[in-house]
């Protein structure tokens, strides 16, 4: 009789996946929630530090797929941006970067308030900026939202992930050296590494597009490029120190001003992104720790609300000057709240690059635990209260 743990565990994901899948759907149709909520919530679930049907995470195969799943939202995200508007109306820039520093200033200072190391409050509150795109994009397509809080959302999640990446490694640069002398060649390399993926990304958003024209149909082709592109340009990034979130968003960036159609029906790569998806938001849930969430959970509160409040007042600051409502810009802010993979997958990255740096972010994997449950809906309730949902509420779902 053939032993029956190594098939088990060969079915692990298979089965978690179906699992996730299933939770998502008959989740959404009960509740009206994003389907990532529920994602999230079978990942940790399952989760090597849970009930162990999923293996601990490392950096095999899971991992990579995570980071090309990331990777299509990236693209997808930098494709929607408009630096021209940006140009038009900068107070958009401007409350963005208001907002990401005043919530840097913010969490820091609350961080060591708890007693917390000054190292690991920069690194939460470097960490704070960010909002994650994975869960914007997915809740905005899935919402089928558009209008002034959706884009700004957009806008504005891109901005934070930049910001939040270089702060990020710049921290991790300062931690590895050890050193006060040393954070001029902390920011110099975290400033080499956004430069340079930016770079690839730019290339990279040269040359598939041109590939397209020669092809000579880029509309029936560009689904099958750019994801085969995006998975190209993550393996490169992975193989040495770059960044595939910059490098993945630049690409996106630059494809959109080559003027090269992305049409409405490919919006999440298909099949292909629905169901990287789920694996990504799976992943991403599994490698939260019950007891690490259980120590950091008094803190996390504090932080999700004092980001929460930050984001809101840095973006409705500048409503008016920026050309919308104050009430606008507090949903906006409040847009912003979506925070999990994003954090999950760059302290991943710190930790396969030899920085451990899990076990004293606590309070992180309780914040990310949170938004990975509460952000999707957060950003969800965003946009039907600024009327841009063009989904119907749960109860008229069911109304004959």
């Amino acid at each position: 009789m053939p032993d029956l743990l190594p098939i088990l565990t060969s079915l692990a994901w298979p089965i978690a996946l179906a699992v996730a899948w299933l939770a998502g759907e008959f989740g959404q149709r009960w509740t009206g929630l994003p389907r990532i909520s529920f994602y999230g919530l079978v990942g940790f679930a399952l989760g090597a530090s849970q009930i162990g049907v999923l293996p601990a995470p490392d950096a095999g195969p899971v991992s990579l797929l995570a980071d090309i799943a990331f990777g299509l939202i990236l693209f997808e995200l930098g494709y929607r941006i408009n630096l021209r508007w940006l140009r038009v109306n900068p107070w958009v820039g401007v409350a963005g970067l208001a907002e990401a520093l005043l919530t840097f200033v913010a969490v820091y200072l609350v961080a060591l308030a708890f007693g917390t190391s000054q190292m690991i409050a920069l690194m939460m509150a470097a960490l704070s900026m960010g909002t994650s795109p994975a869960t914007i994009v997915r809740v905005i397509n899935e919402q089928r939202s558009s209008g002034q809080v959706t884009e700004r959302v957009l806008h504005l999640t891109a901005q934070n992930s930049v910001l939040a990446v270089f702060a990020f490694n710049a921290i991790i640069g300062f931690w590895i050296f050890r050193t006060f002398d040393a954070v001029g060649e902390a920011l110099w390399q975290s400033l080499v590494v956004l430069l340079g993926s930016l770079l690839i990304g730019a290339v990279f958003g040269l040359v598939v597009p041109a590939l397209l024209r020669a092809i000579h149909n880029p509309r029936q082709d560009a689904t099958v490029a750019y994801a085969l592109a995006v998975v190209l340009l993550v393996a490169v990034c992975d193989a040495g120190t770059l960044s595939p979130y910059i490098a993945t968003l630049a690409f996106g960036l630059t494809a959109r001003h080559r003027r090269v159609a992305f049409s409405q029906a490919q919006r999440n790569f298909g099949p292909l992104g629905e169901l990287l998806t789920v694996l990504l938001f799976l992943y991403a849930a599994s490698t939260l720790d019950w007891r690490q969430i259980a120590t950091g959970s008094a803190l996390a509160v504090v932080v999700v609300l004092v980001r929460q409040i930050t984001k809101t007042a840095g973006v409705t600051a500048f409503a008016h000057l920026s050309g919308v409502s104050w009430r606008k810009g507090a949903l906006t802010g409040l847009g912003l709240a979506p925070l999990s993979v994003f954090v999950i997958l760059l302290i991943e990255h710190a930790r396969h690059a030899g920085v451990h740096v899990v076990e004293e972010l606590r309070a992180m994997a309780a914040v990310t635990m949170l938004l990975e449950v509460f952000g999707p809906v957060i950003i969800q309730r965003a946009l039907v209260w600024a009327n841009e949902s063009s989904t119907r509420e749960p109860e008229q779902q069911h109304a004959p």
